[in-house]
Formats: structure tokens, C-alpha cells, sequence
């Protein structure tokens, strides 16, 4: 299993990023899919889930309304569109599925 994220950056407050997720080696359309964050010193939180085929969604409270997952099967890949952007955002982003794998993770820094 590989997961690579994508997307991550420097932007300020207000802004928006995509973040991607590409996946190999399972069967992608069978599995449900997550974002989590880490910032500095704190513990790694789920940010947000889609079921297999999409119908199923889930966010953190505090990004409800700003971050929008969705998932292409025909790609393999899952997205996380973020907008209006606060600096309580900045965290190492991760791409999760099975609960085990993870991806590397993408800087995301939210300053001005």
C-alpha cells in the first residue's frame, strides 16, 4: 500500500489549498478514506472520512463548513479542498486508510 499526499504550503489566512492523495496497491474503491493532522505538540486528530463509495462523510467539528473531502475511484485518489484558512490549521496533513497506512504527510502552514 502507498499513499502520497500532495498540496501542502505556505498561504495566508482566508486562503484556500487542495491537498491530494494518490493511492496504489489496493483496491481503492473498497475502502473508506481519511485526512488527519498534526501540529507541534500536539496528538494527530482525524479531520475528516469518506466512505467507500462517497456517500458517507464525516469532518472535525472545527473545519464543518471550510473542508470538503471527496474522492475520485476512477483515479484513485482522494482530495481535501480547505478554504478560508486560520493559522489554528497549520499541521503535517496525512492521508489514512484501513487505519493503518499512512502516507507521508504534507506541510500545511497557514501564516501572513
Amino acid at each position: 500500500v502507498q499513499l502520497v499526499e500532495s498540496g501542502g504550503g505556505l498561504v495566508q489566512p482566508g486562503g484556500s489549498l487542495r491537498l491530494s492523495c494518490a493511492a496504489s496497491g489496493f483496491t481503492f474503491s473498497r475502502y473508506a478514506m481519511s485526512w488527519y493532522r498534526q501540529a507541534p505538540g500536539k496528538e494527530r486528530e482525524l479531520v475528516a472520512a469518506i466512505s467507500d463509495a462517497g456517500r458517507g462523510i464525516n469532518y472535525l467539528d472545527s473545519v464543518k463548513g471550510r473542508f470538503t473531502i471527496s474522492r475520485d475511484n476512477a483515479k484513485n485518489t482522494v482530495y481535501l479542498q480547505m478554504n478560508s484558512l486560520k493559522p489554528e490549521d497549520t499541521a503535517v496533513y496525512y492521508c489514512n486508510t484501513q487505519y493503518r497506512y499512512w502516507g507521508q504527510g504534507t506541510q500545511v502552514t497557514v501564516s501572513s
